[in-house]
Formats: structure tokens, C-alpha cells, sequence
């Protein structure tokens, strides 16, 4: 995005904002007579003009200062936007991919016990936060608590958790045989990713919906013109396709895992 440049001589003040080809703001109806002086900080522009003015609000021939953003405002903005969208992406990314590997699959996997929760001392904590989780074998999941005392309460947040499994306790650690799934099982949880991966699309959607959001205010506080917003809504599409084809993929692989005996 580039400034149009200002001369002293200037008889008639262009737009200082977005593309050459572009007229200026529409609260500048129009602005004729002679430029005195222009000045810019880290926030605005400051022209100040006088002689002939047609300014929306102003009566001619006075002086008048008007303000607008400079082009360092205006990339810290988008730059913003663009950050807070990659961020937000992300994030709806891992919650898909949480989401995923809390479903098993046939296979030990200790992901499969991310999302229990122990209520130790009286409070709510992650089971991996207090346990030790392996996999001794493809079929089996090994917890070893790092408290002892707290067997009890992590067997009875484990048969709580309807992962479908049955915890056997020896006083020392908790065993978890996985049971093969049956083709319908297979069936039932391939349509639960399903629908989690949808819910994951829908997330960036929405993310991408605030960011147009925030673009168009941009424009109305004159700080994009119209063919700028066009074409970071372009950008932000392509960036919102990356997401999109991320989550189909960890979906396919989850949906390989399943359907694979």
C-alpha cells in the first residue's frame, strides 16, 4: 500500500490513503485551494489547509486540520488482525486434535486419557498431572500415580470417564486392556469425528467472519479503502483454506485409524 505524495503547490489535495486510483474519503467532499503545510507523527497525518474549502461541516475559507491514519497505524492494525486470526486457527486446530485422541481406536494410545479429570484434594486436575500413563503393549495403557494414596479416587475418575474401559487396580498401578472394537463401534465413532471435524470448520469460519469484521471497520474509520479490504479478504481466505485442509487431514487419519482393523 503506498502514500500519494504531497507538494506545497499542490492546488487540489489527493487522497492520502490506499491505492493512487482511489478518491478520497467520503468525508472529504471535496478539497480546493492551497496546501500550507503537512506534518505526520506515529498516529496521523496532519494537513492544514486554506483558501477555498468544500469540507462536510466546515464553511469556506477558513482554515481546517484534518487527521489520517498513517501508514504505520495501519500495518500495526492489520498486522493485529493477522496475528490474532493465525492464533485463533491454531487453537480451534488443537481442539480438534484434543477432541480426536480422546476417542481410542483399538490401539493404546495415552492421549486416549487426556481429557480425565481427578478430583484430588478436593480439586479438579488432569489425570496426567499426578500419573505416569504408558503403553506396555499395543492393546493395553499403564498408570502409575506419583501419590499412591490417590489409586482410589483415579480408579473411580477412570470408570466415570465412559472411555469404555475397565481399570484394574493392584495397589501399585492401574492396568486398562483395550477391547477391540466391533464394526459397528467403528462406525459410530467414525460419525463422532465427523462431526467434531465439522464443528472445527465451523470454528475457523467464524474466526475468519470477525477477522472481515474488523477489515471493514478499518474501512469505515477510512483508515483501508475498499480495494485494500478486497484484497486482504483474499489473503485471509487463503490463509483460512490452509486451516480448513489441516483439519480434513487429521480427520482422514483419524477415520483410517478407525475404520482399520
Amino acid at each position: 500500500m503506498a502514500m500519494s505524495s504531497l507538494s506545497p503547490a499542490t492546488s487540489s489535495v489527493r487522497s492520502i490513503y490506499g491505492q493512487p486510483r482511489i478518491s478520497p474519503p467520503k468525508a472529504l467532499i471535496s478539497l480546493q485551494g492551497n496546501l500550507l503545510s503537512w506534518s505526520s507523527s506515529a498516529s496521523y497525518v496532519k494537513l492544514q489547509v486554506k483558501s477555498t474549502l468544500a469540507v462536510k461541516g466546515l464553511p469556506q475559507k477558513r482554515s481546517a486540520i484534518i487527521r489520517c491514519a498513517t501508514m504505520e497505524e495501519i500495518e500495526a492494525e492489520k498486522t493485529l488482525i493477522e496475528k490474532n486470526v493465525r492464533e485463533r486457527m491454531e487453537k480451534a486446530i488443537d481442539s480438534v486434535l484434543s477432541n480426536f485422541n480422546s476417542i481410542r481406536t483399538g490401539r493404546s494410545n495415552p492421549a486416549m486419557l487426556d481429557k480425565v479429570e481427578v478430583e484430588y484434594y478436593g480439586s479438579p486436575v488432569n489425570l496426567k498431572t499426578i500419573a505416569q500413563i504408558s503403553t506396555p503393549d499395543s492393546s493395553s495403557l499403564l498408570v502409575q500415580p506419583y501419590d499412591k494414596s490417590s489409586l482410589k479416587v483415579i480408579e473411580k475418575a477412570l470408570v466415570n470417564s465412559n472411555l469404555g474401559l475397565t481399570p484394574s487396580n493392584d495397589g501399585e498401578v492401574i492396568r486398562l486392556s483395550i477391547p477391540q472394537l466391533t464394526a459397528d463401534r467403528r462406525k459410530e465413532l467414525s460419525k463422532i469425528v465427523a462431526k467434531q471435524a465439522e464443528e472445527g470448520k465451523v470454528a475457523i469460519r467464524n474466526i475468519r467472519r470477525d477477522a472481515i469484521k474488523s477489515y471493514d471497520k478499518l474501512e469505515k474509520e477510512k483508515k483501508l479503502s475498499e480495494d485494500n479490504v478486497k484484497d486482504l479478504s483474499a489473503d485471509l481466505q487463503k490463509v483460512t483454506d490452509e486451516y480448513m485442509k489441516k483439519i480434513e487431514s487429521i480427520f482422514k487419519q483419524k477415520e483410517k485409524e478407525l475404520l482399520t482393523v
